[in-house]
């Protein structure tokens, strides 16, 4: 059966696509994963290095943050504080802020950022939160991908921790998988998050938007095993 033609994405997540390609941050092929599966692509936001790179996925998180607190049907989620775990998400929150404030300086001017220390300092100003103080404000957690959830769950829990109301996460990628085990209808760990915390998981792209991406210019073998790794594991969520 012929495959329809794929629908129409926000400039944003194309243009992002198009980054993760040039710079090789989304690669095909056949990679293990920790899980054991043999994925068909690879993601590794840790390429975005470069000055022009990082203000393309900062630009595309913002974006993302901003399309989803205009929707009519989104609860209101505003939020003090954007919260990078350790140690990739460093980044990704200070260069965030500073797109968040570039796009809509009216509403994300006073917006913080803060991330965690892997081990708490216990000189100067001590502790293990380095950035705005999170006891009593509104955090949004981002990072790179949820793949069993544990770093994020962790990331959660310093944030209890610390005093802080979690009201949403955003990722880079939704790999729209079950999580590892024998249950054919399990969920993926992005779904278990919402679940759990009662919290809006946002990301930048889908793993239908890769499909979408393969459909209208990528390689015929490439969409093929996507598709099937697709059918294969998609979550039931």
């Amino acid at each position: 059966m012929a495959s329809s033609d794929p629908p129409e994405i926000p400039d944003y997540k194309s243009e992002f696509l198009q980054s993760c390609l040039s710079a090789n941050v989304l690669t095909f092929g056949n990679f293990t994963l920790k899980s054991g599966r043999v994925s068909p692509y690879f993601f590794n936001a840790g390429l975005f290095h470069t000055g022009s790179l990082l203000r393309s996925i900062s630009t595309a998180y913002a974006y993302s943050i901003i399309d989803f607190l205009s929707r009519p049907e989104s609860p209101p989620q505003e939020f003090d504080i954007l919260f990078g775990p350790a140690y990739k998400g460093i980044p990704l929150a200070c260069a965030t802020v500073s797109a968040l404030t570039a796009l809509a300086p009216a509403r994300f001017s006073n917006l913080s950022y803060s991330f965690n220390r892997k081990e708490a300092k216990t000189h100067g100003e001590a502790g293990s939160i380095v950035g705005a103080p999170l006891r009593g404000k509104r955090v949004m957690i981002i990072d790179d991908v949820i793949t069993a959830g544990t770093a994020m769950r962790e990331a959660i829990g310093i944030i209890e921790a610390e005093g802080g109301v979690l009201v949403g996460v955003i990722v880079a990628l939704d790999r729209m998988e079950r999580m590892p085990g024998g249950e054919e209808d399990r969920g993926s760990a992005i779904g278990e998050i919402r679940r759990r915390y009662g919290v809006p998981v946002l990301s930048i792209v889908t793993l239908d938007d890769l499909v979408g991406l393969l459909r209208g210019k990528g390689d015929e073998g490439d969409l093929k095993r996507l598709e099937e790794y697709r059918e294969k594991w998609l979550a039931s969520d």
